[in-house]
This record gives C-alpha cells, sequence and structure tokens, in this order.
C-alpha cells in the first residue's frame, strides 16, 4: 500500500472517530427524543408494545392529540410575520450599494423560496428541538454560482459536544451523516470512489452497518453485491454512509494591507508568492501573514476519502435555530408536552373504558324462567337496544343489575392534563380561538397579547437565525459576486403580475473612468432584519391604516390609498388619478400643449405692454400740449402729469411681470429637458442591461 493511500486512510479513520465521538456524546439519545416528539406531532403516541397488549384486553387506546393545535398555532404566529433583510453602511461604505445588497438579498431569498424554507426550520426546531438551514454556492447551473439555501433534515446534523453558544463562529466542528447510494456517490465523488466503496464492502468493512447497509439483491446489478462465504448468500449494497465533517483548524493567513489607510485585505489563497510580493510591490502595499482559524472540510465513507482541502467559505455552511437554548443545551416545545400528553391519552382512555364495562352490568336470572332464550344469549345480547327478554309464569323476572359509579375525580384528572399543555406551551383557550362568547373583545384581544409574550422567546431565536443567515449571504455575495452580473428583482408575486420588477446591475465596470458601480465585494455593512406581516396581510393592514387616517382628517392621497388596495390593475388606476389631479408625468402631447399655451401667454403681455407704451407717450403729447397753454389750463396738466406717472409705473410692472414670466418659462423649459434627457437615458441604460441572445442573465 502506498504512502499516499495510508495517508488518505488514516486521514478517513480519523474523520470516522471524531463523528463516532460526536454521536455517542449525546446525538443519538437526542435522535430517540426527536423522533418520539416527531410522532407525537403526528398523532402516533402509543408505544406499539402498550397498544397491542390493551388490544388484547378490549380495552380503548384513545388519542386526544392536543400537541397538534399547539403547535400550529405558534407555527401560524410564524407565518404570519416574515423577515426582511436590510443593509446599512458602515466603513467605506455607500448607501447606494447598501440598498442594492439589500435588493440582491431580495432576489436569492425570492429565489431558494426562503419563506417556505424558514417555515420549514422553524417547525424542525419547535418539534425535534433543532432545525437547520445549509447556506453554500451552488456552480452546477452557472459558472458563476449562485448562493443556494436548504433546509436540513435535523437528524442528520451532528453536533459539537462541545460546543456551548448559539452562533457557530464559536464551534470546532460540525458534521453532516447521510446515507447514499452508489450511483449517487458516483455522481458526486466519480467513478473511482464508487469503485473503491464496492472493494471496501467485498472485504467486509470493520465499521459494520453503521458504515454500509445491505440489502436483498433480486434486480440489482451484478457488480453491487458482497457474497458470504459461510453462508453463500449475495446481498446488494444499499446504502453507504457519507460523512462531511467542517472543522477548525490553524492556518497562516496572508493579507495585503495599504499602509496609508491601514485598510486590508486577504489575499486569494493559493496564491503564487511571487506574483503577490510583485503585486503589492506594484501596488504600494505590504503583505502581513498572521495565523487564523480557517474551515477545514473532509469528507469520507468508511476507509475511503473523497475530499480534504480548506473550505472556500469563510465559516460553516450550517447555520441553527434553536427554539430555547440553555448553555449548549437546545430544547423545543414538544419535549416538555410528551408527559401531559401521555396523560390524557391513558386517563381518557381509561375513563371510556369504565364507561364501556359499566354500561352493560348483567342480569340476576332465576334458573329455568328464560323461555325465548339462554343464558349465554342473554349475557351477549344484554345490552341491545330493544332488546324482549321473556321469561316463565310464576318465575322472577329477570333483574338488572345497578352498575358501578364511575370514581369520583377521574374526570377531572383529565381535564388537569389538558390544562397542564396549555400552561406549559403558554398557548391559551384565547390564542386557540376556543375562548367563551361571554368574553369581551377587549379582553380577548388582551389575552391574545399576553399569550403572544409566551411565546416571545421562539420567535426572538428565529430572528437571531435570520440574521447569522444573512450575514452568512452577505459573506458569500462578497467572496463570490465578484463579477458583472444583471440581477431580476421581482417585487410583485404572482398573484400580482401587474407589480413589474427591476433590473440592477452589480459591479458595473465604468469604461470612462475605470471605476466599479455598485460594487458589492468592498466595503463594511451592518445587518439589519426588519420584521413585517406577510404580503397579503402588510397590504391590507397598510390600506385599513390609510382609511383610517383619512377618517380623522389626515390628507392622504387618494392615489396612495389605491396603491394599498388590491385591485387587479391598481397601478394604472393610480396614474390615471395623478393626472387627473395634475400630479401625474406629463405626456409630449400634453408638454407641448403646455409651451404653445406659455407663448400665448407671452404674446398677450407684450400686446399689453405695447398698448401701455403708445397710450404713455399720448399722454406725454398732451402733456407738453398743456403746458406750452395759458396758466388757467394748470390744473389739467397736473392731472396729465399724474396719469403719465400712473401709466410709467403700471409698464414698469407689466415689464417685470414679462420678465417674470420669461424666467419662470426659461426655468420650466430647462426642468422638462433635463427630465426628457434622464427618461432618454434610463431608458438606454435599461436596454443596454437586457440580455443579448449570447449572454447568461442571472
Amino acid at each position: 500500500m502506498s504512502k499516499a493511500i495510508e495517508d488518505s486512510r488514516r486521514v478517513a479513520d480519523h474523520n470516522f472517530r471524531r463523528y463516532v465521538r460526536a454521536r455517542d456524546a449525546g446525538h443519538l439519545d437526542w435522535v430517540e427524543i426527536a423522533r418520539k416528539c416527531d410522532d407525537f406531532y403526528r398523532g402516533e403516541q402509543w408505544d406499539q408494545a402498550d397498544k397491542d397488549k390493551l388490544d388484547a384486553q378490549g380495552r380503548p387506546t384513545l388519542t386526544i392529540n392536543t400537541v397538534l393545535t399547539t403547535v400550529n398555532t405558534v407555527l401560524g404566529e410564524q407565518s404570519r410575520t416574515r423577515g426582511e433583510i436590510v443593509f446599512k453602511p458602515r466603513r467605506d461604505a455607500t448607501q447606494d450599494v447598501a440598498d442594492t445588497l439589500t435588493k440582491l438579498a431580495m432576489q436569492i431569498s425570492d429565489d431558494n423560496q426562503l419563506d417556505w424554507a424558514e417555515s420549514q426550520v422553524f417547525a424542525d426546531g419547535l418539534i425535534q428541538d433543532r432545525g437547520f438551514y445549509e447556506i453554500r454556492m451552488n456552480f452546477d447551473d452557472k459558472v458563476e454560482g449562485e448562493i443556494e439555501i436548504i433546509a436540513l433534515d435535523p437528524l442528520d446534523v451532528v453536533l459539537d459536544p462541545d460546543a456551548k453558544e448559539y452562533d457557530p463562529k464559536t464551534w470546532n466542528e460540525v458534521t453532516i451523516s447521510r446515507w447514499l447510494s452508489l450511483d449517487e456517490v458516483e455522481l458526486t465523488y466519480g467513478k473511482k470512489a464508487a469503485r473503491d466503496l464496492r472493494n471496501v464492502a467485498a472485504t467486509r468493512s470493520e465499521f459494520g452497518d453503521d458504515s454500509i447497509l445491505f440489502g436483498e439483491q433480486n434486480f440489482g446489478t451484478p457488480g453491487d453485491f458482497e457474497t458470504d462465504s459461510d453462508s453463500g448468500d449475495e446481498r446488494t449494497i444499499r446504502n453507504v454512509r457519507i460523512i462531511e465533517r467542517q472543522s477548525r483548524k490553524i492556518k497562516i493567513v496572508e493579507y495585503l494591507v495599504d499602509p496609508e489607510t491601514s485598510y486590508e485585505r486577504r489575499a486569494p489563497d493559493g496564491a503564487d508568492p511571487k506574483r503577490l510580493k510583485l503585486f503589492a510591490d506594484t501596488n504600494g502595499l505590504l503583505i502581513k501573514r498572521k495565523p487564523e482559524k480557517k474551515v477545514r472540510w473532509t469528507v469520507s465513507c468508511d476507509h475511503i476519502l473523497l475530499h480534504d482541502d480548506w473550505s472556500i467559505y469563510d465559516d460553516f455552511t450550517i447555520i441553527p435555530y434553536f427554539p430555547f437554548f440553555r448553555r449548549g443545551k437546545p430544547f423545543g416545545m414538544v419535549r416538555n408536552l410528551l408527559s401531559p400528553q401521555e396523560q390524557l391519552n391513558k386517563v381518557s382512555s381509561q375513563e371510556l373504558h369504565i364507561v364501556n364495562t359499566t354500561s352493560n352490568s348483567g342480569y340476576d336470572v332465576e334458573q329455568g324462567s328464560l323461555t325465548n332464550m339462554t343464558v349465554e344469549e342473554l349475557e351477549q345480547r344484554g345490552a341491545e337496544t330493544g332488546l324482549v327478554i321473556e321469561y316463565a309464569k310464576s318465575s322472577t323476572p329477570p333483574l338488572k343489575r345497578q352498575p358501578n359509579q364511575i370514581p369520583t375525580g377521574l374526570d377531572r384528572i383529565s381535564m388537569k392534563a389538558a390544562n397542564n399543555i396549555k400552561e406549559i406551551s403558554g398557548i391559551s383557550d384565547a390564542m386557540l380561538g376556543q375562548e367563551s362568547a361571554e368574553v369581551s373583545g377587549v379582553a380577548l384581544q388582551a389575552k391574545t397579547q399576553r399569550g403572544a409574550v409566551q411565546i416571545q422567546t421562539p420567535l426572538d431565536n428565529l430572528a437571531r437565525t435570520r440574521h447569522i443567515l444573512a450575514r452568512r449571504m452577505h459573506s458569500l455575495i462578497k467572496n463570490f459576486y465578484t463579477e458583472h452580473r444583471v440581477i431580476q428583482i421581482t417585487q410583485g408575486n404572482m398573484a400580482r403580475p401587474e407589480e413589474k420588477g427591476e433590473m440592477i446591475g452589480i459591479n458595473v465596470p465604468d469604461p470612462l473612468t475605470g471605476e466599479v458601480r455598485n460594487n458589492v465585494t468592498v466595503g463594511e455593512y451592518d445587518v439589519v432584519i426588519s420584521t413585517q406581516p406577510a404580503r397579503d396581510t402588510f397590504d391590507e393592514s397598510q390600506f385599513a391604516e390609510a382609511l383610517n387616517l383619512r377618517n380623522v382628517g389626515v390628507a392622504v392621497p387618494d392615489d396612495a390609498v389605491i396603491e394599498y388596495s388590491h385591485l387587479s390593475r391598481k397601478r394604472e388606476l393610480a396614474e390615471r388619478v395623478r393626472e387627473m389631479t395634475g400630479q401625474g408625468t406629463p405626456s409630449e402631447e400634453q408638454q407641448q400643449l403646455a409651451q404653445q399655451m406659455q407663448q400665448i401667454q407671452m404674446r398677450q403681455v407684450e400686446l399689453e405692454i405695447a398698448n401701455s407704451e403708445a397710450d404713455l407717450e399720448n399722454k406725454k403729447a398732451q402733456a407738453l400740449l398743456s403746458t406750452a397753454k395759458a396758466q388757467d389750463f394748470t390744473s389739467d396738466g397736473d392731472d396729465i402729469n399724474l396719469e403719465i406717472r400712473k401709466l410709467e409705473q403700471d409698464l414698469l410692472n407689466k415689464r417685470e411681470e414679462r420678465a417674470n414670466k420669461v424666467k419662470l418659462a426659461h426655468i420650466h423649459g430647462e426642468t422638462n429637458l433635463r427630465k426628457a434627457q434622464h427618461d432618454s437615458q434610463t431608458k438606454i441604460a435599461l436596454e443596454s442591461l437586457k440580455p443579448k441572445p449570447n449572454t447568461i442573465t442571472h
């Protein structure tokens, strides 16, 4: 055996031992409880051995599944609110890029149907104590890669037994254990890996059924089986266990440092030292080396090493959700409901059994008194409705025995069990919608709000998981969305096709300035998770609030109210309302008509000025003629001079009015021109961003 094969086997065996250590340090115990919690949620709440024993005795096994309604109430609270990822600029960042990151996160969430994945993870956490996302890059469809977010089966994730914090940044390792067929192994890791696993199975692996599962060979291919030399049977390899372990190890990392700004950025992994030094010297940068904890990704199956290298990601791909978390001990809601639910089922079944056994208490019959049936027939048919019993004359009639009374307090035990479930979960009758009709609306709302406080901890931890997911999403965007991309942002949904989206470009190079616009690879941004109702509920609440504001006197515009409505063509209707109120965007015909009206008004002003000037000249001529006459006409001359001064002032006012109108018309014309140029540039930019026939869009 070569040294390379020995080294790979040693790494694979170490990987399996680390998995066994984490598995035996509490994972198997949790798996047993998690499966029981899942069974209780689905209504399978009786142990099969107990159920068979009671069935043999003719005793009922009732299932009063209050766990289902309790958990569904909390799931409904989660589905009513959705998280929205918002980025805020922090250092070396701009608000425009922050808005672009927010829209990009929206597009990634929409592509991965994150709302449904979150509901699955939240349900896993409530029912089975733990829920997990996996976020990584997917290069299957596009060479550049896209962020992929999926909900994992929590039973497949084996946590670090030494971890004590919620955030995976503090964990030393995390393992994903999956059962795959040999075809799936060959598709993912190549033919050699599948062939090596067949050879390991043929030589009987020392790890046993925990590593390779066999099945009967009925229609299997001849290559996928192992022959047992003792018994002579042939078994097919059904599944093999793939152990995918991510662990933190120390690695020397190189950084490029700008001595002027002290800004540093990590150099690409595996970069040639000579080329890196040449690049640093050319750009006046310094190279700094420091040890860091990096993620090592090791994948193995039995003795076969499938992959072992440094991870391309800065952190683990696993993101947890724990409804309740106490010093490394996560737990969900159903775990604490198991005992009261079992008590409710057993007490209810015992109560029904007592009723069944006491309903037919039996008869006292005189020997030989029955004429139409035997004693055995009476025993079998004594509880039938409308039964007729005929007995001999002069004999004692059959006397039905008085049934035993149901033990006092038995019904109270079942009520206490049901009440225990409500008290432990914090879900009241008001939240379940089972409050009596006598309760007032104000009291009902207060009880509902108080009940919502009881489930605030699982929702708060969900917000924490959302923040970790958004932070990890930003890290992947920064490290892998490095080339120019065009992103389609969908603002509507399938129910509202009239709500159009927008096209945005990221990392757009400017050939004139050499700069990169919407560069999402630089800068630091804070992540803010805002919680808002689901889209339909949010629109309905906004519509109701807008109407309430109008009722109290706030002048909410008509077009804004229409925007919040559920009309099928509300965008078009809102735009028509804006046009009717003079607030819409004028068309080209309207702009031309407005310019013509302005020209007509300016001509009218010019005619008025010309008439005023002619009238002024006429008055001046009359004034000169009057001064040449006798002194008796002095008063008339003064009157004419007064009129001349009035005309001069009026002419001055008209000239100022004309100048103002000309200035306003000029400003209005420049504004329209700039708007038209902006619209034209926007159209040209959008046309340039549209995908060409031979380009790939994202």
